[in-house]
């Protein structure tokens, strides 16, 4: 199979999951199985529902569309909630409740951990406090916490009640906080005092106060003492929450709602000022999840399973939901997965016997700079797959994850979706052979196609990724905007669902990422995603990372810009410069070199390390860069002014 670096032992493919649904379902392998899922999506779907999740009432109809693909409805009649479906049906058995469902690390090296039973006592404790509080069903609490033992109290608890979880990022800044909390209506906010990064505090709560102050309808905030930093306080409002839960018997069991009812705002950046809040509810994410979970990544009892990530990003939702889930491990870290070095996240992997480890290309190849030897002193035996999920591959770090840390042995499930899939549409399973950077194939049960502009489907060029049928877990609208939503991703092809990545599909049906479509560049009258050009960068020793954009000319409508952070100890010369310009054109084409390489210390990139490339391209042209409120560090924008 030319060019395929990982091809499964055809133990781990008798041996899979999907390969015993297929069977169950009268099909022989993947490619069979993912054909009958999109051709019959309702006995599909009605397999794996009832299959993975405990239902409190069976629901009577899998599937109506009677609004239109757009506003579908799952699993109509069905009553469940999130808590029960992934906390309190490990709980209430008895030979699963004393497994470990929550592990978790801070910076300092100490780990608490809770079983499944102790778990589920405290979600119905932190739900009985809140209802004292007057948190009721329909209301929106928000969570700023770090990856601690109480987010994942407090994320279960809000489900339990049947209200709404606001999960946002930890080290967002207050107006960002602000502007999510305006925008659900949010009536609770829990935090905690303060979180260490890099051994230092963040002041969590102080951030929670400015932005609580700005948002009137925020009644209680409810504090974490996780650090012991002193704190002000607002009497009335906040609270602590070992008071909150002091006295609390215990014994709320969760309260099943409809399977369409809400459970979670997932906020995404949008490219103007206002984030997007994508509404999920608790019937349609379980079962899509738990899908993903069992038969993409072949998740299995006993496996412990981590990935870097924050609750406010949605992989976070993805580790709960799919360990959680399916009764396994979920190890969380609190912390900056370098410090206090680069070989942190191979320590934690064997410290925890980690059998899935989830990261993203930009901290590969961060990690990458460090060298082996950090990788070389760790135990990596009980690693079985990795996942990696964010932005598209560069060749060189993949290979360098899969051959260098993985031995050649270990599969790199590479997945794309977003916060409004709830998980993913694409996926490299462990059970199919990979190409490096590939995104396998498309999930099971997920109807994606790529189309060229006039909706015809393209194989072999690059594309708009589209999605035709809908599916359990895509959102049910953007939070009370509904024509944004149709405005965002059904109105560009009627009845289809528009991602906004460019894809492609070989001639041997691997699917490939190449960018946001909306960051597509126009060289010449010919289209080419951004990643082309960063791949070929990267593939120099010398840089480490690297952005390309578009920049407008008067004679050729359009020329590429590329910014480059060199690796360390490099220094930027015009011999280098010309070298990297030379590089780009041997790969892409002489008519497709860049204009400009620039060199810069850093890349704006997102709180989940994609990089903002609207940003850089604002900050060289002068045009607004929009959303902001998803950027890491404010002072890489300053360094790209410099390098222009």
């Amino acid at each position: 199979m030319s060019g395929y670096a990982w091809i499964p032992p055809e133990a781990w493919v008798e041996d899979a999951q999907a390969t015993a649904l297929a069977r169950t379902l009268g099909v022989e392998g993947y490619h069979e199985l993912l054909a009958l899922s999109t051709a019959e999506p309702e006995r599909f779907w009605d397999a794996v529902a009832r299959d993975l999740v405990r239902w409190e009432t069976p629901y009577e109809r899998v599937l109506d569309v009677s609004d239109g693909p757009e506003w579908a409805r799952w699993f109509g009649g069905g009553r469940l909630n999130l808590a029960s479906a992934s906390v309190e049906r490990w709980a209430d058995d008895p030979a699963h409740a004393g497994v470990e469902a929550v592990v978790c690390e801070d910076e300092e090296g100490e780990t608490r951990s809770l079983t499944y039973a102790e778990l589920a006592r405290e979600v119905a404790r932190c739900a009985e406090g809140l209802e004292a509080l007057g948190v009721r069903s329909g209301d929106a609490v928000a969570l700023l916490m770090p990856m601690a033992p109480e987010v994942v109290i407090a994320y279960y608890a809000v489900a339990a009640i049947g209200a709404l979880v606001v999960p946002i990022f930890s080290g967002f800044s207050a107006s960002a906080v602000a502007s999510r909390l305006e925008d659900s209506r949010a009536v609770a906010l829990i935090t905690v005092d303060a979180f260490m990064r890099r051994g230092r505090p963040v002041p969590a709560k102080a951030t929670a106060d400015e932005a609580a102050a700005r948002v009137p309808g925020v009644r209680s905030v409810v504090v974490v003492r996780h650090t012991g930093e002193p704190v002000a306080w607002q009497e009335g409002r906040d609270v602590w929450w070992h008071e909150l839960l002091a006295g609390r018997p215990g014994t709320r069991r969760a309260t099943p709602v409809e399977s369409e009812h809400p459970f979670m705002l997932a906020y995404t950046s949008g490219t103007t000022g206002r984030p997007k809040g994508a509404v999920h509810v608790h019937g349609g994410f379980v079962v899509k999840m738990l899908c993903e979970g069992r038969f993409g990544a072949d998740l299995r009892t006993g496996d412990r399973v981590h990935w870097v990530t924050d609750i406010g990003w949605i992989m976070g939702p993805w580790l709960l939901a799919n360990t959680h889930g399916l009764g396994l491990t979920a190890v969380l870290y609190d912390g900056a997965p370098d410090y206090p070095d680069a070989g942190r996240i191979w320590r934690l992997a064997e410290r925890h016997r980690l059998s899935f480890l989830g990261v993203s290309p930009t901290l590969v190849r961060a990690l990458r700079q460090a060298g082996d030897e950090l990788v070389d002193q760790a135990d990596l035996s009980a690693l079985r797959l990795f996942g990696s999920t964010g932005e598209p591959w560069n060749p060189d770090p993949w290979l360098w994850l899969f051959e260098r840390v993985g031995g050649g042995t270990r599969p790199i499930m590479n997945i794309s979706g977003g916060t409004e899939i709830a998980s993913s549409f694409l996926a490299s399973a462990p059970y199919l052979p990979h190409k490096p950077c590939t995104l396998g194939r498309p999930l099971l049960g997920m109807a994606m196609d790529v189309y060229d502009p006039a909706g015809r489907s393209l194989r072999g060029e690059v594309g708009e990724l589209v999605c035709t049928q809908p599916w359990p877990g895509m959102t049910r609208g953007i939070w009370g905007d509904p024509e944004r939503y149709l405005d965002t991703y059904w109105r560009r092809f009627p009845g289809v669902w528009t991602h906004g990545d460019w894809a492609s599909i070989d001639q041997d049906g691997d699917w490939f990422l190449h960018g946001r479509s909306d960051d597509t560049l126009n060289i010449a009258g010919k289209r080419i995603g951004p990643a082309e050009y960063e791949s070929a960068l990267v593939g120099d020793p010398a840089v480490a990372e690297a952005c390309a954009i578009g920049v407008p000319h008067e004679v050729k409508g359009e020329v590429v810009w590329c910014f480059c952070v060199l690796r360390a100890g490099t220094e930027p010369d015009e011999e280098l410069r010309t070298r990297l310009r030379a590089r780009c054109a041997q790969e892409l084409g002489k008519a497709f070199a860049p204009a400009e390489i620039r060199f810069t210390a850093s890349l704006p990139k997102t709180r989940s390390a994609k990089i903002l490339r609207r940003a850089v391209r604002a900050t060289v042209v002068g045009d607004d860069p929009g959303d902001l409120s998803t950027l890491e560090d404010p002072a890489a924008i300053e360094a790209i002014r410099a390098s222009v």
